[in-house]
């Protein structure tokens, strides 16, 4: 049979993960949107179960009856070619659907795809659950980046979870590898799941570098502070300076310094920087004149993806110097899922690895984030190239 007990199981997993992750808020906090890039939790939890069904149940269950007509219009997201939506701005202003009834729809959408997929035997629904699968996986990570900076936002800095590490005590290194020159493998090639934007594998040529074994640390990059980097106009982009001084950024998202000591506000609450923790929440034009402050520079996407098997990854989504473009031959998926990653090709940078909020088992070497360059509120953080 198509649908493998395992993928029952880790569909049933996925959308039961999802509902661990809201398990610690508050009812209020369901529906706070700070920002535009911020969507509120309940909005999270509506939308992973509209795309299952509107991509699966709709379409391939005979007779199957929509839970609430609306739902599509309130909880669609950027898929231009499935109908209207409401604006993005706007998802902090729905009351209703109340939470509950969100919960009931995800039981009804769960239990529906589950006696469904039981007696299915077609590979089409297979890809599309396994996509919905790390579709909602994506949002799991969201959903926690977006739950730090909605509590983040609160005067009141509330804890979210106690357990939750988020600054992970990690072996730190001085040592750079060499990667020599040559044409270098890109790209998803073998068995397995992967994005549309990973596929058209080909060889690249790179210059012979040098890349650092560790994230760049809070240490180093107090010094970065220290020495005053961010008022160097010389260390910025042009679009970067006019962003530093337009939105008044003199330090990470979430610092704060009290009594002349510097604190980071995590989803455990208020603590004290962790000098050897990897820095975090930083957008590209931080990462950028960083290294340029230490006279290095970023890796591009394929210098990343040359040397990844020599260092450790996965605790902070690594800016690259690389703009977010397709692979040479690359394809859009027809109709509406051909909207997932291709139409976000243009003014965005790709960032590599994975970060403590990516669920288990949904990312790859050759996996591709891609955020606008000023984005913070993501566990992103950077890894540095030595210039020749």
């Amino acid at each position: 049979m198509v649908i493998t007990d395992n993928l029952l199981s880790s569909l049933l997993t996925t959308r039961s993960h999802t509902e661990e992750i809201c398990a610690p808020l508050q009812t209020e906090d369901y529906v706070v949107q700070p920002i535009v890039d911020v969507s509120p939790p309940k909005w999270h939890l509506g939308h992973t179960t509209w795309f299952f069904e509107e991509f699966i149940l709709a379409k391939y269950k005979a007779g199957y009856t929509r839970f609430h007509d609306d739902f599509a219009y309130v909880f669609n997201s950027y898929y231009e070619s499935i109908g209207k939506r409401v604006v993005r701005t706007n998802r902090g202003n729905l009351s209703r659907p109340t939470v509950s009834e969100v919960y009931e729809y995800r039981d009804y959408v769960t239990n529906s795809l589950h006696s469904f997929l039981e007696d299915v035997d077609d590979i089409e629904i297979r890809t599309l659950v396994e996509i919905g699968i790390h579709h909602e996986k994506q949002h799991q990570e969201l959903l926690l980046t977006d739950i730090k900076f909605i509590l983040g936002n609160n005067p009141l800095l509330p804890e979210y979870n106690a357990t939750f590490e988020e600054n992970p005590t990690v072996k730190l290194s001085s040592k750079y590898i060499t990667i020599d020159e040559g044409l270098y493998q890109i790209g998803f090639k073998g068995d397995g799941f992967c994005y549309d934007n990973e596929l058209g594998a080909h060889k690249v040529f790179i210059e012979k570098y040098s890349i650092a074994k560790s994230l760049v640390t809070n240490k180093e990059y107090l010094d970065f502070l220290s020495d005053r980097g961010y008022e160097n106009s010389l260390l910025w982009h042009a679009e970067a300076w006019d962003w530093i001084n337009s939105d008044n950024i003199k330090m990470p998202l979430y610092w704060h310094k009290v009594d002349g000591e510097y604190y980071q506000y995590t989803l455990r609450g208020l603590k004290k920087i962790d000098l050897n923790a990897p820095v975090t929440h930083i957008s590209y034009y931080e990462a950028f004149a960083y290294a340029q402050w230490r006279g290095e520079r970023l890796p591009t996407e394929f210098e990343w993806e040359a040397a990844q098997q020599f260092f450790d990854w996965g605790l902070r989504w690594e800016w690259t110097e690389s703009a977010y473009l397709p692979y040479p031959n690359y394809a859009k998926a027809p109709g509406a899922l051909g909207e997932y990653n291709g139409k976000f090709m243009v003014n965005q940078k790709v960032l590599r690895g994975g970060s403590v909020a990516t669920p288990n088992n949904h990312t790859r070497p050759t996996y591709r984030n891609f955020f606008h360059p000023q984005l913070r509120w993501q566990f992103n953080g950077l890894r540095l190239v030595k210039n020749k």
